[in-house]
């Protein structure tokens, strides 16, 4: 099995300067999320914290944050709806730029579980006067909810606007195009994306863990453990499985860990009910 692989960068996590300009943040939390079966795609959990969640987080410098979508328990957000419901990314941005008060306005996707401050600062110190920036993918493609925009532009264009498409709408306004580091630009729009941003946070906590105790990333074999305890949770219990794996740890720690201990151990979960015949008869 391959060794566990080191997570994309993120944002530094130290305090770090206010954003050069004032901003407020509209995140655009609706829609019917059909690509994930229906289900309310903001309100899923990737790293501890809802998607929505997250975004709110990487603008907690905003004046005002209005996301656009049903109300939530996340405090100091103000909520707004489009009219008529459902009716697309052009009357939510209507919606929630109708309580926007700064002079400058991110306007983000609720989904975006990998964005954090720097990027909106970085947004923020690249976008030229009256112009607005977003962010480009790795295939150097435009995301149109992660970006920057002059408010007094973005309300001009959208009262002499017709169509239906943000790109129709922002990119006359674009004046910047940035690919910041550790994708902040990535959604979730589909089950394997949501799956994808799952992994990216157990590479980060693998990484993070091993620094912790001192351990080499590169000699964990992370999806070999990750199958041991897959084996152990289905086949034993699942409470047994975190317990096995710590006492693997507490073997290999005392030098007395078989080369196979793995391979021993998810055998002898697969084969739990012949193996723990004596041990449950007991009496």
């Amino acid at each position: 099995m391959p060794a566990a692989r080191r997570p994309d960068p993120r944002p530094d996590p130290r305090p770090d300067p206010r954003p050069p300009r004032a901003f407020d943040a509209v995140i655009l939390a609706g829609g019917e999320a059909r690509r994930l079966g229906g289900q309310d795609k903001p309100g899923l959990t990737v790293g501890g914290r809802t998607l929505v969640e997250n975004v709110v987080a990487a603008v907690r410098e905003a004046r005002r944050t209005i996301v656009v979508g049903p109300e939530r328990p996340i405090p100091g957000v103000r909520f707004a709806r489009e009219h008529p419901p459902g009716g697309g990314p052009v009357p939510a941005l209507a919606a929630g730029l109708a309580q926007v008060t700064a002079p400058w306005v991110a306007l983000l996707a609720g989904d975006l579980p990998f964005l954090g401050r720097a990027h909106i600062h970085a947004l923020l110190d690249v976008a030229p006067p009256g112009r607005g920036a977003v962010m480009l993918d790795d295939g150097g493609r435009e995301q149109w909810l992660a970006g920057v925009w002059p408010a007094a532009g973005l309300r001009g264009a959208l009262a002499a606007y017709t169509g239906r498409s943000l790109r129709g709408l922002l990119a006359p306004l674009a004046g910047a195009r940035l690919t910041p580091p550790g994708r902040p630009w990535f959604d979730c729009d589909t089950i394997t994306d949501l799956e994808e941003a799952h992994m990216h946070v157990l590479n980060e906590w693998t990484a993070l863990a091993c620094k912790e105790l001192g351990i080499d990333p590169a000699t964990v074999d992370r999806d070999q453990i990750l199958d041991l305890t897959k084996e152990v949770a289905h086949g034993v219990a699942r409470p047994a499985a975190p317990l096995t794996a710590y006492l693997l740890g507490l073997a290999q720690g005392a030098g007395t860990a078989p080369e196979d201990a793995v391979a021993r151990l998810t055998t002898l979960a697969k084969n739990w009910p012949a193996a723990a015949t004596g041990t449950l008869t007991e009496g």
